[in-house]
């Protein structure tokens, strides 16, 4: 075989595999359709609830766990701060070893103890374990852990793909539940017997609860909340975040793969001379919700990236006690690539005026690839 008939037979290949590729490509919806969310009946609200209550006696137990090497930052940061923020049980965040906890798609922090030594000092177990998307779905200490902790009486809740890790655990077997709209058919091949529900935030079966979405944190947080302090607690919280409404309603519809998003992507993805790098300070006592969903939601750009800055290299505490670790002393970074949070704003405002000065800087189609990825509904 020639040279020459080598080089063009390889160029065909190429060609012929981008063909199908365009060919994939055109095949997607060029937009969502915009469907309203389906009711929630009262009794199903209701049964939601029963099935969070706290039955035992004094303040539950919550633990936020995570594998040490990439656990998502929203749903291990947002969940512990809202949570503590309430103040109505014992939030504790776990790792499966010792160290910090490398967040992704930003962040580290350090939790408050490995697994193991919670087991050692409860060994009947949590009343509640929040279950956050992972690196992988198959970390042996994590699921075993939850299968124990399942055995124990907790409430186990998988946050956004978090569910994933939840079914890899054989937990969400022959049950009812939804995950993130990407990750939704890789579950269901993954456990057959899952019987995915459609137009719900949040899903309860037996002593399971799964959401969709990485914001889902806030609405699931707050129903847990209400189911074991009572409305006017979750709402004294939902006010101080900026959130109007916790119930489960959702329009599944508006999240999937279209056209826009996967070329947004791919022309982000292309222009790797001209990405940015974001620094956020870290200040003693600032709102951990801020600047979970902050860093998360300008890491998700494909244009920018997002490190952390600190007077020292110490770890900062956040205003509910959440140490992060900075990735870099404050002389380290330029003022002008610094992204702000601003103190006085709500969690909710912050995401918003964040997604705006994203779309300012890189327009509107790389706004929306944040947003689905988040699956946040916007009305603009």
């Amino acid at each position: 075989m020639s040279k020459s008939i080598f080089i063009w037979g390889g160029v065909a290949v190429v060609l012929l595999c981008l063909g199908g590729f365009a060919g994939w490509i055109f095949s997607l919806p060029s937009k969502t359709v915009a469907v309203e969310a389906p009711p929630v009946p009262q009794e199903e609200a209701a049964a939601m609830l029963a099935a969070l209550r706290h039955d035992g006696e004094g303040r539950p137990v919550i633990a936020v766990v995570g594998v040490n090497d990439a656990t998502e930052t929203n749903d291990y940061i947002t969940t512990t701060g809202i949570l503590r923020r309430a103040d109505v049980a014992d939030v504790i965040m776990l790792a499966t070893g010792p160290g910090p906890v490398q967040l992704y798609p930003a962040l580290r922090a350090e939790p408050d103890a490995t697994i193991a030594k919670f087991d050692a000092g409860h060994p009947e177990g949590a009343d509640y374990v929040i279950v956050p998307a992972m690196s992988r779905d198959d970390d042996p200490a994590v699921l075993a852990w939850l299968r124990d902790q399942s055995r124990k009486g907790a409430r186990i809740l998988g946050v956004c793909a978090g569910a994933k890790v939840v079914g890899a655990a054989g937990l969400l077997d022959g049950k009812r539940a939804t995950t993130h709209w990407y990750y939704r058919r890789e579950m269901l091949e993954r456990s057959p017997t899952i019987e995915y529900v459609a137009g719900r935030r949040m899903v309860a079966d037996g002593n399971v609860v799964t959401t969709t979405g990485i914001t889902a944190a806030m609405p699931m947080m707050l129903t847990l909340i209400e189911a074991i302090a009572g409305h006017r607690k979750a709402e004294e919280v939902a006010h101080e975040l900026g959130v109007e409404a916790w119930d489960a309603r959702h329009s599944s519809a508006a999240f999937r793969l279209t056209r826009p998003f996967v070329t947004t992507v791919l022309a982000n993805r292309m222009t790797f001379w001209n990405r940015d790098t974001w620094g956020i300070e870290l200040q003693p006592g600032m709102d951990e919700v801020s600047l979970a969903i902050v860093a998360d939601a300008w890491s998700r750009t494909y244009r920018s990236d997002v490190v952390t800055f600190a007077a020292s290299t110490h770890a900062v505490a956040t205003a509910n006690g959440i140490r992060i670790l900075p990735d870099l002393a404050d002389d380290q970074w330029p003022s002008d690539r610094r992204v702000s949070i601003f103190p006085a704003q709500r969690p909710v405002d912050a995401l918003d005026r964040t997604l705006d000065t994203i779309t300012d800087r890189y327009g509107k189609l790389t706004t929306d690839v944040v947003a689905m990825q988040l699956e946040y509904p916007r009305t603009n």
